[in-house]
């Protein structure tokens, strides 16, 4: 039975004409050759590499997977209760997880074990936890895409126009501290290459946004990008690779201008019939720190859609999505 939906407080919103690239069907580069590695679940929404450099993924129904990109092998290493979201795979080989109805959670590969780090926010139970990063010292950097909608009901957060999300920051010794409120669906997070400062993606905000870890005031690195924009990872020699779940969308940036009532009566769609406005594309992109980009990777013949999650790792490219049930492999 489908949840019933929270009602939206819509507020307006005038953004910029989407750029041009927006409306291409294929990037500027090639496509590389791609190979699905078939998994036993659907929706692996991110991937990261642990020290092995195998592939940690989770699935819809809660399952953490490592899979061996060689074999196609795959191997059960935990399960959380909520569905999976952002991961961080850590030196000392547990792995961070955001689980969407139940915070920031350790999970210890061998034996299975979770350990809630954050489950609460100022006496608020943590809900929409998205992405995690965590910094040298052990400080963890985490987003929540929404404190006013939970996974069931994002497209709420998107209607609304209205900022909801959070940058967060967990101290070693477990102090929790909102940093930055009223973002646009704040997604996925990253350290700087210098661990200096913590970037991130704010999906409906289409921009990269980047902090000192010092305090000061947010930086916008990269504005009115050409996708939404969903997780992002660190790659070496500085890079970073955007995942972007969808092209930007004309009538979605248009609903920021129309009045509350409109909106509050188009909220009321079946989601069954929002989901026809999507449209469907693999795509990813790699930039450095200054927003430059270096690779620009999109296709719509890919057989591969809704592109979640990205992670490089010896000359390959691996994708996660928030439908397929399957990773996809380039070959960079």
């Amino acid at each position: 039975m489908a949840l019933r939906k929270p009602p939206i407080a819509p507020v307006i919103r005038k953004l910029p004409p989407a750029p041009a690239r927006s409306r291409e069907p294929h990037g500027p580069d090639q496509f590389p050759s791609a190979t699905l590695i078939p998994l036993p679940g659907e929706a692996p929404e991110d991937v990261v590499i642990d020290a092995q450099g195998l592939v940690v993924c989770g699935v819809v129904d809660g399952r953490i997977l490592r899979v061996d990109p060689a074999t196609g092998g795959v191997e059960l290493i935990g399960r959380v209760a909520g569905r999976p979201l952002g991961l961080e795979a850590m030196p000392d080989g547990s792995v961070l997880v955001c689980d969407s109805e139940h915070g920031l959670l350790r999970l210890d590969p061998d034996t299975g074990t979770l350990e809630t780090l954050v489950g609460e926010v100022a006496g608020s139970p943590l809900r929409f936890c998205s992405n995690v990063t965590a910094a040298s010292d052990g400080t963890l950097w985490f987003t929540q895409s929404s404190t006013r909608f939970g996974l069931e009901h994002h497209i709420g957060a998107i209607f609304e126009h209205r900022g909801s999300g959070r940058l967060l920051r967990r101290d070693p010794d477990g102090t929790v501290t909102v940093v930055l409120d009223g973002l646009h669906f704040a997604n996925g997070v990253t350290m700087s290459t210098d661990g200096k400062s913590v970037l991130w993606v704010e999906t409906d905000g289409y921009t990269l946004k980047r902090l000192a870890v010092d305090g000061g005031e947010p930086e916008t690195v990269m504005a009115n990008l050409p996708g939404m924009p969903d997780n992002i990872s660190r790659a070496a020699d500085g890079r970073l690779w955007i995942a972007f779940i969808y092209p930007r969308n004309a009538l979605v940036d248009r609903l920021g201008a129309l009045p509350g009532w409109i909106r509050q009566v188009l909220w009321r769609v079946p989601e069954q019939l929002i989901d026809l406005l999507r449209e469907r594309t693999t795509w990813a992109m790699c930039v450095d720190e200054s927003g430059n980009v270096l690779r620009d990777l999109q296709s719509k013949s890919a057989g591969y859609h809704d592109v979640t999650g990205v992670a490089e790792h010896d000359g390959r490219l691996y994708l996660g999505s928030l439908l397929e049930p399957a990773l996809l492999s380039l070959r960079l």
